[in-house]
């Protein structure tokens, strides 16, 4: 029986599970960098915010990634909230010193700090600094009046060549959604 065992092994020992789903969700944002952030062009994903795996590793992702996501969703709020309370001036400069010791810089500790405790729990969760920056700075702006159901998981029709493994498609929604989509497919009348 499988009672109290959550989530599928995929052939694995836990550390290896973890390290897998890790490398996915990494994978997954950082397909949402710059074309110019590659060495090489070919090396760019054809799609931003997509990736190719097989079904179930698909779908023991999508729960990860979604966890990762909202996250990064909360601390938009104070990271906006940190910028705002943030010294215009430049460092080291006389105008930047006296912010940095008067009430402002206290604002602004108290507001950055929630934002760092999120940005350190995705660090734990992916594992990845450059992820994690990519996942704070353009994925989580996108989401932030959305309360949740950032990915989806599309079936893909054929096989893995080598074992006929089930395929799909997991990737980031974007701002269209199905709702819209079937509304533009119902005509009106007039």
């Amino acid at each position: 029986m499988q009672h109290r065992k959550v989530g599928r092994k995929l052939g694995r020992n836990p550390n290896h599970q973890r390290a897998l789903l890790k490398n996915l969700a990494s994978a997954l944002i950082l397909t949402e960098r710059d074309a110019n952030d590659y060495d090489t062009p070919e090396m760019a994903p054809k799609t931003q915010g997509r990736i190719v795996t097989t079904l179930i590793k698909a779908k023991e992702l999508r729960p990860f990634v979604e966890r990762c996501v909202t996250l990064a969703v909360k601390a938009q709020k104070f990271i906006k909230a940190a910028e705002d309370l943030n010294c215009k001036a430049a460092r080291g400069t006389d105008q930047w010193k006296e912010w940095r010791q008067g009430e402002g810089w206290k604002a602004w500790i108290k507001e950055a700090a929630p934002a760092l405790a999120y940005r350190r729990r995705a660090l734990q969760l992916l594992g990845s600094k450059e992820a994690v920056a990519v996942l704070f700075d353009k994925v989580a702006p996108r989401y932030v009046g959305r309360p949740g159901g950032y990915t989806r998981i599309l079936r893909l029709a054929t096989p893995r060549l080598g074992d006929a493994g089930k395929r799909a498609i997991i990737e980031f929604v974007g701002e269209e959604t199905r709702a819209k989509k079937a509304a533009s497919v119902i005509p009106t009348v007039d």
